[in-house]
């Protein structure tokens, strides 16, 4: 077996025997760096706490050793939450960059198209019924929340694209249909929490607020199985999101089948967003803010569409490190944990504004 590099545009040409690729040297450096960040983020966010640990701690247990109240307190009481969370930011990623792609617009988002609050409406309505029905709390919490959640998605997802489709689907008029069934969406949220008791409103409430408080290893299980299902089929589907970003046109010229083409991408999109829904609720902004930091990291190499691995690796570090910063209270003067969804909130809000400011503007964003 023979090995050949040829330098090309800034990339290399790797062919192993008869199969050969094309090795972009700067997204690969995007990569590795989104990799080191994580688990920087990863190990600052394990360490800070109302017990401290130095760095050297978190390491040493990580690894196998450590001290007994070390081991305690990352493996039971932290390493779950942060684990779910940097599950849910993968997932958040993917989903944005897919969507992105797929509407070749940057204001395409789970959560701006209303998709992650259809998957809340779904849950919610289970979250409600345990709530109402405590003998049958377990089963419907464990099955009905994901199957309601993805159900939700689902449904908003498809509603979406059967009123915006036109002759094809344009990403300007997907946005606004999207945005306009999202409000609707919430509106049925309210009502839901208003027409509920108390106790299962406060209930809901946490859940809606996007938070990782009382995360445990079922949650990690259950996004860390999405997160292995679906990276590796977004990452197939890279090919036909390089041509979905060329137009309908290019894209059938290309000998794409664009029906089933972007059937398949809004599918793993949803299913993406919908299961992080499920492990913490709907956390807003991580999917838009996310991929359209890798375009630019990734530049050139990145053909003109949001790079799924490092949308994934960045939306990882962010949720991460968001949940450090409410868990905390760093930067916040506040006693009480601050929910993730919060803080990414704070965060994404201004770039949602400066965002529709440039497109008001007409320029390139």
């Amino acid at each position: 077996m023979s090995a050949g590099l040829l330098e090309a545009r800034g990339a290399r040409a790797v062919r192993v025997g008869p199969v050969s690729a094309r090795l972009h040297l700067r997204m690969l450096g995007a990569v590795l760096v989104a990799a080191a960040l994580l688990v920087v983020v990863v190990a600052v966010d394990l360490s800070r706490g109302s017990a401290q640990l130095g760095l050297g701690d978190v390491v040493g247990v990580l690894t196998g050793g450590g001290e007994a109240g070390a081991r305690f307190v990352v493996t039971e009481l932290r390493l779950p939450r942060t684990a779910t969370g940097a599950a849910v930011g993968a997932l958040l990623g993917l989903s944005g960059a897919l969507l992105q792609a797929f509407a070749r617009n940057p204001l395409a988002s789970p959560d701006i198209l209303g998709v992650d609050r259809g998957a809340a409406a779904g849950a919610l309505l289970v979250i409600l019924a345990a709530t109402a029905l405590p003998a049958a709390a377990g089963p419907l919490q464990a099955v009905g929340v994901p199957v309601a959640a993805g159900a939700g998605a689902l449904a908003t997802a498809g509603l979406i694209y059967a009123l915006a489709w036109r002759r094809g689907v344009e990403g300007a008029r997907l946005v606004l249909i999207g945005i306009g069934i999202a409000a609707a969406l919430q509106g049925l949220i309210s009502f839901m929490l208003i027409g509920a008791r108390l106790e299962w409103a406060a209930e809901a409430v946490r859940y809606l607020s996007g938070s990782l408080s009382g995360r445990g290893y079922e949650q990690v299980a259950q996004a860390g199985l999405a997160l292995a299902v679906l990276l590796p089929v977004a990452l197939v589907l890279g090919h036909r999101l390089d041509a979905l970003v060329l137009g309908d046109d290019s894209a059938r010229a290309l000998g794409v089948g664009l029906q089933r083409s972007q059937l398949a991408v809004l599918l793993v999109s949803v299913a993406a967003a919908a299961a992080a829904v499920v492990a913490s609720g709907p956390i807003g902004f991580v999917a838009l803010l996310v991929p359209q930091v890798a375009l630019r990291l990734a530049g050139s190499a990145a053909r003109g569409r949001p790079p799924v691995l490092l949308s994934a690796l960045l939306g990882s570090a962010l949720v991460v490190a968001a949940d450090c910063v409410g868990r905390t209270g760093l930067f916040f003067a506040l006693s009480n944990e601050v929910p993730v969804g919060v803080v990414t909130s704070v965060i994404g809000a201004p770039y949602l504004m400066w965002l529709l400011v440039r497109r008001a503007r007409g320029r390139t964003v």
